[in-house]
């Protein structure tokens, strides 16, 4: 079994260097688990760590034979493709996934607060310029993985949420998820899910296990295997050398080799360490030094495994 004093160097450093973690889990394959609560095991809003779920659900519906990752993303909004700017119809599912659709804007295009408000996101996604030809270069972007969530809904008549709640959530125990929808009731996809530390942590060890819980294979092993190796290099420099090692279906990877991580804003991290067959999953709200987060758990817990 993993011990407490795992965690001790990892503790003492945040109280050092102020940082703002809520908790921590560790699990690793055949040793077992430990965690670390500074606070109620509470649900708090994950982020873009979010951003892995939706991934997931577009894992889940190429093997149910609904969408393929070459797919054109217009060709299932044929209401949209009057107004869509030129070039759109060349984003494909895996642009989307890998952030490169070349429309370069973090959340929406430029609209109207009334468009905002009323207006489907997804015509406003479609109509917004083209910056690059899609699949040509990298740029982080929330309207990509909501466009994700959208693709999940069209083909599947229910929202993401209600899509992942038999499929994922259920398997894993984890009951009535919260996940916030946009103003027209899709959810977000891209931020907006809300778990707790324990529920959060199973996401790693899904993944750990190539997506197989218990005896049922909830995401393609393939398709888990992509999600992490078919990547690209982040051409727009975020602040820490961790956000800047490669890019995968929704996923970041981390300087430590071979390994990867779901990542939210404010220090969400869902770390997969496949080396050392172990995860490492922390809420945390620190707007200053999630760096100092990650660096925490590479260098006070990892090399113990």
């Amino acid at each position: 079994m993993l011990d407490s004093s795992l965690l001790t160097d990892f503790r003492i450093t945040c109280l050092e260097r102020n940082l703002g973690v809520h908790g921590i889990h560790v699990y690793q394959q055949g040793v077992g688990e430990v965690a670390n609560y500074r606070q109620a095991d509470d649900r708090a809003e994950l982020w873009s760590a979010s951003k892995t779920y939706t991934s997931l659900a577009i894992g889940m519906c190429v093997a149910e034979g609904r969408l393929s990752l070459t797919d054109p993303v217009l060709d299932f909004f044929p209401e949209y493709a009057g107004t869509a700017a030129p070039g759109s119809e060349a984003i494909r599912v895996v642009d989307l996934l890998q952030m490169r659709s070349g429309k370069d804007f973090e959340d929406l295009p430029e609209a109207t607060p009334d468009e905002v408000g009323h207006a489907d996101w997804a015509e406003l996604y479609f109509r917004a310029p083209q910056d690059a030809p899609a699949g040509s270069h990298f740029f982080y972007a929330n309207g990509s993985t909501y466009m994700l969530s959208r693709l999940v809904e069209k083909t599947s008549g229910s929202v993401l949420l209600d899509y992942l709640v038999p499929r994922l959530f259920q398997p894993l125990d984890i009951i009535n998820p919260w996940w916030n929808a946009c103003p027209q009731g899709h959810s977000f996809g891209c931020y907006g899910l809300q778990l707790t530390l324990t529920e959060f942590a199973k996401l790693g060890r899904l993944l750990l296990q190539n997506g197989a819980w218990g005896d049922h294979q909830l995401v393609p092993a393939s398709y888990v295997e992509a999600m992490h190796t078919d990547v690209v290099p982040p051409a727009r420099h975020f602040d820490g050398d961790e956000w800047n090692v490669g890019y995968g279906y929704q996923v970041w990877l981390n300087r430590w080799p071979g390994s990867y991580r779901a990542d939210g804003k404010y220090g969400q991290h869902c770390i997969v360490m496949p080396d050392r067959q172990a995860t490492i999953t922390v809420v945390s709200h620190d707007e200053t030094n999630t760096a100092g987060i990650l660096a925490a758990i590479f260098n006070d817990i990892a090399p113990k495994l």
